[in-house]
């Protein structure tokens, strides 16, 4: 009988503990979802607040992108009886740009989490006085300020309402730059009333960016690609810096741009960085592509000559001709081709080559492939054909110089940056980052192969099409484009006039891009609109840098006929005044000023950068033994 009575409340105890293990597992596991929605409508409301977001500095430490005090302020109407009404009332006497009819319409038909307004930059006595209100919360925010206002605009982006990148650096470097957050919770107490707490999270503060971009440099850009822009009546220009070593990009503009405070008063076209995320037909700054192939394969040396037709030459049912229908030309070398950017020329020099040579060079160099800059959006080009397809002999004399083919002007940057580093293909990058990428993992063509497609370029400067880029004292590569636009409707339309290079004998090299869309008025050629931008921009970095120490040409050719200043006036002053007379130091640099003082036993005090400018003691002043004298130094200005 006992044993029946303790089977029977064994069972019992089983079948409640089999109940009780149902129950939990329908609560923990099946009603889950259910229950925790449940927790969560015991608050009133739950928000992220995100760390001040970190701030966008230039390569030297100076802002960009900064954060302002400013807050948001809201309620949670329970009841909207007289009391509530004259807060709100009292709200809009304390912050006048909230009108008290505005917020009441606001609220009346919400009994919810509810706006009143949001990033309002408030003074101290204005919050005390909003912290005594009954039913009316402020929370502490940050606005994004761009202090420069359309400086770099197309590269910081911009944030929104919630201070989420929604474009450029902002955009893709958003989850650094916000930081983690922390949640905070509005919840009920006893009586209904709203309390605040906050979860901390894991301390993680949001993180500044150092970009590479010398905010002087992009002053500089931005000035001369608006002016160029306005004066040739175009619709819009671009142009970039970028280091060769290091792939840095030092400025890199569109204009038109726009002013990131104000972002959506703008429209779409000039807040995008159109010089990464825009290809077109680059003309015949590519030809110089089409020479690299010709060189990598032996195809050709620069002294290689090809019979040019005399300005003409049919292909299949087309004529190829020259920019200028006036160019009759018959043999020329190439470096003569390239000299006069000859497109019957660089079309013989491809078909000797033949496609899949040039489309390997290519591939080399990358065209077609996006660059990886930090920078959503941007376009890998077009480059239709395949190393393997049949390329008709007119597409082929089209891509040799530029057209029927798309790049995107960061692309031919890189590519030519290639050329002035002695052959290595660098990533472009916009994050400072003074590392050199120079490595044999990288190089894309042999030194020789650029050093003499470096000389070719110099002889464009100095004696074809690119006269316009021409800087006193420096020796300058860089070639001319001028290539037909597409049209948006279909076919051709206008132009787009280029010109990309670099200064050869500096201690660092950097390649320049500028390119005028459309230009209606003043010219359109490449070398009349975008190489002027290319020498202002060149010559204000150079002078900037103070890179005065190698005036040398180039080359081996003589150099009589192109002596300095600084040379001939160094010669004077040596010969002009003999031991015992104070030397002329004026107009001499920094190297040439020493060396002269230390033969006649001069003791120099030296102010500022350039040339001598001026000196303390007067030429031709008698001196004996070792002499005190101050030299002031001052960027030199040529008259041209």
């Amino acid at each position: 009988m006992v044993k029946n009575r303790v089977f029977f409340s064994f069972i019992i105890f089983c079948f409640l503990f089999a109940l009780v293990l149902s129950k939990a597992f329908y609560i923990q596991v099946i009603n889950k979802g259910k229950l925790l929605s449940y927790a969560k409508s015991q608050f009133f409301r739950e928000v992220k607040e995100y760390p001040n977001r970190g701030n966008i500095l230039d390569r030297n430490g100076n802002p960009l992108a900064i954060n302002v005090h400013v807050y948001n302020l809201f309620t949670i109407p329970k009841n909207k009886n007289t009391q509530f009404y004259n807060q709100l009332r009292s709200l809009s006497k304390i912050v006048p740009q909230l009108p008290f009819e505005k917020i009441k319409s606001l609220v009346q038909k919400r009994n919810k989490y509810t706006w009143l307004g949001r990033k309002i930059r408030l003074s101290e006595e204005q919050i005390k006085k909003i912290k005594k209100l009954d039913g009316i919360f402020i929370e502490a925010h940050t606005e994004r300020v761009y202090p420069n206002r359309e400086l770099l605009a197309q590269t910081l982006g911009f944030v929104g309402m919630d201070n989420v990148g929604l474009a450029g650096i902002e955009n893709s470097l958003n989850n650094e730059l916000k930081g983690k957050p922390q949640v905070v919770k509005y919840i009920r107490d006893a009586k209904g009333r709203p309390i605040k707490y906050e979860t901390k999270a894991s301390e993680l503060v949001a993180m500044d960016v150092n970009l590479s971009i010398d905010k002087d440099i992009q002053g500089a850009l931005e000035s001369y690609l608006k002016e160029s822009v306005i004066y040739h009546k175009a619709n819009r220009g671009g142009a970039g810096v970028m280091d060769a070593e290091t792939g840095e990009i030092i400025a890199i503009a569109n204009y038109p741009t726009y002013d990131p405070n104000l972002a959506t008063s703008y429209p779409l076209e000039h807040r995008k960085l159109a010089f990464v995320t825009d290809p077109f037909e680059p003309g015949s700054i590519f030809k110089t592509l089409t020479f690299a192939s010709a060189l990598e394969n032996k195809i050709a040396s620069p002294e290689t000559k090809f019979f040019c037709e005399y300005g003409k030459m049919r292909v299949q049912n087309h004529w190829i001709s020259e920019a200028e229908t006036h160019e009759k030309f018959e043999w020329l070398t190439l470096s003569d081709i390239l000299k006069h950017s000859s497109n019957v020329g660089t079309t013989k020099v491809a078909f000797a080559l033949k496609y899949p040579k040039l489309r390997a060079t290519l591939d080399k160099f990358r065209i077609s492939e996006k660059t990886g800059i930090e920078i959503k959006g941007e376009s890998k080009g077009i480059l239709s054909y395949k190393a393997t397809d049949k390329v008709r002999p007119l597409s082929l004399s089209n891509i040799s110089f530029g057209q029927g083919v798309a790049t995107t002007a960061l692309q031919m940057l890189r590519a030519y940056a290639s050329i002035a580093n002695g052959g290595y293909l660098v990533k472009p990058t916009l994050l400072k980052n003074e590392s050199s990428q120079i490595n044999k993992e990288n190089r894309i063509i042999s030194e020789k192969t650029a050093l003499d497609l470096t000389k070719m370029l110099v002889s464009v400067v100095e004696e074809g099409t690119g006269d316009n880029a021409k800087i006193p004292h420096y020796e300058i590569a860089g070639k001319t484009g001028t290539a037909q636009r597409v049209s948006p409707s279909g076919g051709y339309s206008g132009y787009i006039g280029s010109f990309i290079g670099f200064p050869v004998n500096v201690n660092r090299k950097f390649v320049v891009m500028a390119y005028i869309d459309n230009p209606t008025e003043n010219g359109y050629y490449g070398g009349v609109t975008a190489a002027p931008i290319f020498k202002k921009i060149t010559q204000y970095i150079l002078y900037k840098k103070k890179d005065f120490a190698q005036f040398a040409k180039y080359d081996e050719k003589s150099n009589t006929k192109n002596l300095d200043e600084v040379q001939v006036q160094q010669a004077q002053s040596t010969k002009i005044f003999p031991q015992g007379l104070m030397p002329d130091f004026t107009g001499l640099d920094k190297s040439s000023a020493m060396q002269l003082a230390q033969e006649r036993d001069i003791v120099l005090d030296i102010y500022g950068f350039g040339v001598v400018a001026g000196q303390s003691i007067t030429p031709g002043t008698p001196i004996a033994g070792t002499t005190n004298l101050k030299l002031n130094f001052e960027a030199p200005t040529y008259v041209e």
